[in-house]
């Protein structure tokens, strides 16, 4: 896909292998406190907010690459702690974060990518019960940036379209990207997946209008794009196809 060689490592083989057995299964616990989730911290500044499109390929990027991470595969330090989430319902909760607080954000186990100006953190996941306090008293209601027009796609890279009709907000959107970009990184054989990883998982985020998402689920059916269907917990009817990403 990507024309780079590189040489895969068993680790990496053995991380994606997990990240291509797919998610879920083991459903939720009995005690709320218990249920899985991985949060996502995006850097907002009030005076100089970033792109909204950039914000979501960061918030995309920093999820797949936190999945791919040495440190989430066999001995790794956070292997425990992302298989009990992945292997659970899969959640993400995203948050905003400025100033301080968003220095504060880094101290706390994750992956931060910065793309094009905008910065997002993927955090280790866990029991939403124990979530730090540096990351708990984060919000992310009332936080909004305006769509862009899509410009001219570069398609050397993903591709994730957002379903611009549900109008989602720039959390559930960065939470449904970071559901898109794990579900490619798991489809694309090993190869093509590593060819990602050596450019920094480098993807573009766009919405996509009713023609375009009407194709892109021709893609879907015929198996060359991967999408995203909400369980419904927030923003979206249940079912709702949210994201169709495109290697």
């Amino acid at each position: 896909m990507f024309g780079v060689e590189a040489t895969i490592d068993a680790g990496f083989a053995a991380r994606h292998a997990e990240l291509a057995r797919g998610y879920g299964g083991g459903g939720d616990p009995q005690d709320p406190a218990r249920v899985q989730a991985m949060g996502m911290v995006l850097h907002i500044p009030k005076a100089d907010p970033p792109a909204r499109r950039a914000l979501l390929a960061a918030a995309a990027t920093s999820v797949v690459a936190l999945c791919l991470d040495e440190r989430v595969g066999p001995g790794g330090e956070w292997e425990e702690r992302y298989l009990g989430w992945k292997r659970s319902r899969i959640r993400k909760v995203a948050r905003r974060a400025r100033g301080a607080h968003w220095l504060a954000a880094q101290e706390v186990e994750g992956v931060t990518v910065e793309f094009e100006g905008a910065q997002a953190r993927a955090l280790v996941p866990g029991p939403v019960g124990e979530t730090d306090p540096r990351i708990k008293r984060l919000q992310i209601g009332g936080t909004e940036l305006p769509v862009e027009e899509t410009e001219e796609i570069d398609t050397r890279y993903p591709v994730l379209w957002i379903n611009a009709e549900l109008g989602m907000t720039v959390g559930k959107a960065a939470a449904q990207v970071g559901h898109a970009s794990m579900l490619l990184a798991g489809a694309l054989p090993v190869r093509q997946a590593h060819d990602w990883a050596t450019r920094g998982f480098r993807c573009t985020v766009a919405d996509a209008d009713p023609g375009q998402w009407a194709r892109l689920l021709g893609r879907v059916e015929d198996g060359s794009g991967v999408a995203v269907r909400d369980a419904g917990f927030t923003e979206v009817a249940p079912g709702s196809t949210t994201v169709i990403a495109v290697p």
